[in-house]
C-alpha cells in the first residue's frame, strides 16, 4: 500500500509566528523593547558569536531563531552568576544573527573525558518541523578538539569542520563567525537529540 504524505499544518512548523510568540521585542511589542535574549551577561572573557542560517539553495532565512547553551567559563552549567541560555533572531534583512555571550569552559562528558569548549545552538524556522541542534567549537582548541568525544564521534572526518566557527579579526571583542548550512554543500553537522 503506498504511502500518502500529508501537508503540514502551520502548528507543525516554527513559522511565520514564532518571534512573536518567543521574542515579542523582535516581532515589535514596544512594551518590550529593552529585551536583549542575545546578551548572556556573566564573569568570563567575552566573545561575539555571528552567522548566517543558510537553506539549500544559498538563500539567507532571514526568519529563523536561534537559542544557546552553554557553560559559563568554568565549564559549569548550573552556575548561580550565569543562566547559560539565549535567543536570537535572524536579521530580517540580512539574516545574519549575533550572540554576546562569554567564552565557556571545558565539561565533562558523561565518562568524564573533558569536551572541547563549545556552545550549543538550536535553531528554528519556518519549515523546520522539528528544532536542529548543532555545536559551535573555538578554533584555538586543537588539542581538545582532536580530544572531544562528541566531535570524535562525527564518522565523516570532513564534516567535523563544519562544527568550528572562524575568528574574524579587528572587533573590541573576539568575534567569531558560524554560518549554519542546512543542505547541500558544506550542510553542517545536526544532532539527533
Amino acid at each position: 500500500m503506498p504511502v500518502e504524505y500529508l501537508k503540514e499544518t502551520p502548528s507543525q512548523t516554527g513559522g511565520p509566528y514564532v518571534h512573536i510568540g518567543t521574542m515579542p521585542a523582535f516581532a515589535g511589542l514596544e512594551i518590550r523593547q529593552d529585551e536583549q535574549q542575545h546578551v548572556i551577561p556573566g564573569p568570563g572573557e567575552r566573545v561575539k558569536l555571528v552567522g548566517v542560517v543558510w537553506d539549500g539553495s544559498g538563500h539567507p532565512v532571514r526568519d529563523a531563531m536561534l537559542e544557546l547553551w552553554q557553560a559559563d567559563s568554568a565549564g559549569r552549567h548550573n552556575a548561580p552568576d550565569f543562566s547559560g541560555w539565549g535567543r536570537a533572531a535572524a536579521s530580517s534583512e540580512t539574516g545574519e544573527w549575533e550572540f554576546d555571550t562569554i567564552r565557556p569552559g571545558m565539561v565533562p562528558w558523561r565518562d568524564g573525558t573533558p569536551q572541547a569548549p563549545h556552545v550549543s545552538l538550536l535553531i528554528f524556522a519556518r519549515g523546520i518541523n522539528i528544532h536542529l541542534h548543532t555545536r559551535l567549537y573555538f578554533p584555538e582548541d586543537a588539542a581538545a578538539l582532536a580530544a572531544d568525544p562528541v566531535l570524535r564521534a562525527v564518522e565523516q572526518t570532513g564534516r567535523r569542520a563544519t562544527l568550528v566557527a572562524q575568528r574574524v579579526e579587528g572587533g573590541e571583542v573576539p568575534t567569531y563567525r558560524f554560518d549554519i548550512r542546512l543542505q547541500g554543500e558544506g550542510e553542517t553537522v545536526f544532532f539527533d537529540m
